[in-house]
Order: structure tokens, then C-alpha cells, then sequence
């Protein structure tokens, strides 16, 4: 007969064998899964705001497509809750991780999860949506951004684009041909279910006239630049400036090279060239190739500013106002060359020598 002792015992270990096959099997596959021990996670989490004293609100956008994990996890880059990975988990568990829908959205860290979960599922977007235009971007880019929010499709607004059609009187010195590339201007934009590409496209150039006022035109045609000569040397002055306070140096330069008859060599004209070259060269490089090659230097395109003397064909994106400004009252200055540094400034340089100095230390 066993004595007490040695059933004590075997209780204990049978008790220890279980919770070691638990933790082994069940419990490491609860882990796994959120509907298991992540449930308390969940339930802790849903009603405790990242900040209770934050009433600030702020835009949060989901974009067309955006994952629930994505989303989480720039809800918590953004400070509106304290932990992704239990965000993602409450998605879950409530069936709504694949329903929350792109938009923009008015969310603050006082906000609760779940509160915010369900604004997000239920597609509460704010009352007065916004679309935002960085700029420097170009049409399609632009294109692109609408027909996330729902704006018609990118194909439709590049049409309208392309026809160029606009009562602006800004707009009216363009030459024959000429679309609204460079007029786009930068802005965010109140939109609804009535926007269209047409009417976008109306309010962005109506937007540029306002910005672009009659002490800009007088100027412009003091320089002896037309507007439409201004914003294609804006455009690339927006793709080449890091620094603001370049923007007018940079002017300033590419002014001195126009007068000295010597091309621009702006390597943002060339990176419009190669994408508009060929139509799909976008999905392999993106908008802007970055890394660009002797050949690409050599392309044979009116908006070549290595290959021809004088302005591109036209903008080669959409400008904001601090480019404009620099465009129509340049920096004075006797550099004729810069390169740009690691730290996104730039080197400028008076002559050939001084250039190619820079370029040994900075790289091209």
C-alpha cells in the first residue's frame, strides 16, 4: 500500500505535468492567437486613452488599402494609443480589423481604443474631410492621392490635367498645348461625395491664382519671365531645395546660368524625363529615380536640362509658394554651380574648380 506521503507527492507531480502541457500546448497557442489570453489584454486595453489630458485633436488618415496592423501601428507612432499590438487584437476580436475604412479622421489621445476602433470601422470621418497636396509633387502624383479618397480615378483627373482648360487669368500667357502641371497648387482641400476630379482640379488652380499675386507678376515681369517661365523654374527649384533658405540661392544660380546661356544641369529635370519617357518606368523607380545613370544624364527630352540650354518644356511638378517666391526674387549671387550634401544642404561654387571640388568631397 502507497503511503500519503507518496500520493502527495504523485498528485504534485501529475498537477506539474499538466500546467508544463498547458503552457506547451495550450497556452502557447492561446498566445498565439488573440481570441485566447490576449481577451483580459483586450479588455484592459479597449478603455484606457493613451493621454486622458490630450483633448488636441489631429487628422489621422487611413489610406485606401491600409492594413489593420498598419494602422496600429502609426496609431501608436502618433501617440493616439499606448500599444499596437493589442490595437491589432481588439480588431480582431470585434471582426472589424478588415472594415476599417480610408479616410480622414479627427481622433485625439484622450480618446479611448475602442473609441477610436469604431470610428475608424464605421467610417466616422470628420464632418469637413481634408485632402492634402504636398509640395513638389506632379500630376499623377496628385492623381493618385484623390483617387484614394474616393475622387475619381487617376486616369479621369490626368485627362483633365492634360486638356488644360481654365478661365484663370494666371493661366492665360501658357503656351498652345500647355495642362495644369505646375498650377496644382499645394493646399489641403475640404472635400465631400460631391467632388469631382474637374471640380478638384478648378479649386487647385483657382488656389494658385490667389497665391500667386499681382507684386509676383510685376516681379516676374521685371526679370522678364513670364508666369508660366516662373513656374517651371519654381518646379525644379521644389524638387531640387532641401534647405529653405536656399530656395532663393538656388534662384539665383539657375539665373546666372540662363543669362550665361549654360544649361540648368538639375538632375529633378532629368528624373522627369526618364518617367515620362516611358509610362510605366514608375513601378520600377517610383515617381523620381533617385539613382540616376550616364544614359539617363544623355536622354534625348525637351525637359533635359543636362542635354538642352535654357528652361525645361514646362513644370515638372507643383510648386509651393516659397519656391515662387524664390523664383521672382532671387538670392544676388556669383555662384553658377552647387552639389548637394549628405545632410540634404548644398555646396555652392563661382567656378568649374570650386565645383568639382565639392563634387570630390560631397559626391555627386
Amino acid at each position: 500500500m502507497a503511503s500519503v506521503r507518496g500520493i502527495v507527492g504523485l498528485v504534485v507531480v501529475v498537477v506539474a505535468v499538466a500546467v508544463f502541457a498547458f503552457l506547451a500546448v495550450g497556452g502557447w497557442n492561446a498566445v498565439q492567437d488573440p481570441k485566447g489570453l490576449a481577451l483580459d489584454a483586450v479588455n484592459r486595453f479597449a478603455d484606457r486613452p493613451a493621454n486622458p489630458s490630450d483633448n488636441t485633436t489631429r487628422t489621422f488618415t487611413v489610406q485606401q488599402g491600409e492594413t489593420a496592423a498598419h494602422i496600429a501601428d502609426r496609431l501608436k507612432a502618433e501617440g493616439l494609443i499606448e500599444d499596437a499590438r493589442t490595437f491589432r487584437w481588439m480588431a480582431d476580436l470585434e471582426g472589424v480589423a478588415a472594415e476599417l475604412a480610408a479616410g480622414d479622421y479627427e481622433l485625439s489621445a484622450s480618446m479611448r481604443p475602442s473609441e477610436i476602433l469604431f470610428t475608424l470601422a464605421k467610417g466616422k470621418i470628420k464632418a469637413n474631410p481634408m485632402v492634402t497636396i504636398p509640395e513638389g509633387w506632379r500630376a499623377e502624383e496628385v492623381a493618385e492621392r484623390l483617387a484614394a479618397r474616393g475622387i475619381g480615378g487617376t486616369d479621369q483627373f490626368m485627362a483633365t490635367v492634360r486638356k488644360g482648360n481654365s478661365n484663370s487669368a494666371a493661366l492665360a500667357g501658357r503656351p498652345a498645348g500647355a495642362g495644369l502641371e505646375g498650377y496644382l497648387f499645394p493646399e489641403s482641400y475640404a472635400v465631400d461625395s460631391k467632388t469631382t476630379t474637374e471640380s478638384m482640379a478648378e479649386r487647385m488652380v483657382a488656389q494658385f491664382e490667389k497665391s500667386f499675386t499681382p507684386e509676383m507678376m510685376q516681379k516676374a515681369a521685371g526679370l522678364g519671365m513670364s508666369i508660366h517661365q516662373v513656374v517651371i523654374l519654381a518646379s525644379v527649384i521644389e524638387r531640387e531645395a532641401v534647405i529653405p533658405s536656399e530656395r532663393p540661392v538656388m534662384a539665383g544660380v539657375f539665373y546666372n546660368r540662363l543669362k550665361a546661356g549654360m544649361p540648368l544641369q538639375s538632375d529633378p529635370t532629368v528624373q522627369y524625363a526618364v518617367a515620362t519617357a516611358d509610362p510605366q518606368a514608375h513601378l520600377q523607380f517610383g515617381w523620381w529615380k533617385r539613382k540616376l545613370t550616364q544614359q539617363d544624364l544623355e536622354i534625348d527630352s525637351p525637359y533635359n536640362s543636362y542635354r538642352f540650354p535654357g528652361l525645361p518644356a514646362g513644370p515638372i511638378c507643383n510648386p509651393g509658394l516659397a519656391s515662387l517666391n524664390a523664383a521672382v526674387e532671387p538670392a544676388e549671387t556669383d555662384s553658377y554651380y552647387f552639389v548637394a550634401k549628405p545632410n540634404g544642404s548644398h555646396a555652392f561654387a563661382s567656378t568649374l574648380e570650386e565645383h568639382n571640388a565639392n563634387v570630390l568631397e560631397y559626391g555627386r
